[in-house]
């Protein structure tokens, strides 16, 4: 099983660890698209800081960014387990899985990235800013930019079981699974259903769906759950107490899709 996981906008600090090898990265066939990222990104942010705001979006107190990415090279570097943050992570949880569900983690989990492409959680980065909305001047759209490498890379990397896809939309557009391991994938909406007037109403909201994706992969962890495909995916999320309403694919090729339905956290 491989899962494909968003980033977090926040992250944690920095740590005084070894500064960023990106040849030790997972993936090393994103190596080199990762190193003209991260030349464009420091260069950037180190040569015009009023430029680097405006390409990366921060607003007046997120300033310190923009400094921050102008050390990367040599800034201290944590596992990405740790770097990522906020609500799908505080709800997944890594840090309390018991020994197998950790090692399952560590195998399946893959991190999106505008900076880095897509890394393990075990991979050591510094701290950043760049998401892959971002439009850098020399390479351009990041979405974009990313897709030939991915392309090159990631099929090989999903293997043969389950791609469960939980990424947001400007992630997915760096890698879109195809052929086989597109009929193989699952993608997830997470829905919030509320009963007003006696009419259920079901609407995406972004707390519930990241909360949910992160305590979804969790008890799959944690249950020692390995799906092949889509259709083991609905059968182990029903056992787990999800209620799961999943749409095939008219025709092969395509990835199905799944919305989870909530009524609560």
């Amino acid at each position: 099983m491989l899962v494909l996981l968003p980033p977090s906008e926040g992250k944690a600090p920095g740590a005084a660890g070894a500064p960023l090898d990106t040849g030790a990265l997972s993936l090393p066939g994103l190596t080199a698209a990762r190193e003209a990222v991260l030349g464009e990104l420091t260069e950037l942010c180190a040569a015009d800081e009023i430029k680097a705001q405006e390409v990366l979006g921060l607003s007046d107190g997120l300033k310190g960014e923009i400094a921050k990415n102008a050390g990367l090279r040599t800034a201290g570097t944590r596992p990405a387990g740790e770097i990522y943050t906020g609500v799908l992570y505080d709800a997944l949880g890594l840090a309390s899985l018991d020994g197998p569900a950790r090692k399952a983690a560590e195998r399946s989990l893959l991190v999106f990235s505008g900076l880095w492409g897509a890394v393990r959680i075990t991979d050591r980065i510094p701290s950043y800013r760049c998401s892959m909305g971002v439009k850098l001047p020399g390479l351009g759209a990041l979405g974009a930019y990313w897709r030939a490498p991915m392309a090159e890379v990631l099929p090989a990397a999903a293997g043969t079981g389950l791609v469960l896809d939980l990424r947001s939309a400007a992630y997915a557009t760096a890698w879109k699974p195809k052929g086989e391991v597109a009929g193989r994938t699952a993608t997830v909406r997470v829905l919030q259903s509320k009963t007003v007037n006696g009419v259920e109403k079901r609407t995406v909201v972004s707390h519930f769906n990241k909360a949910t994706k992160g305590r979804l992969v969790r008890d799959l962890l944690s249950a020692g759950r390995t799906p092949q495909g889509p259709a083991e995916l609905v059968e182990a999320l029903g056992d787990l107490g999800y209620a799961v309403e999943a749409q095939a694919p008219a025709k092969g090729g395509k990835p199905w899709a799944l919305d989870v339905i909530v009524t609560e956290l």
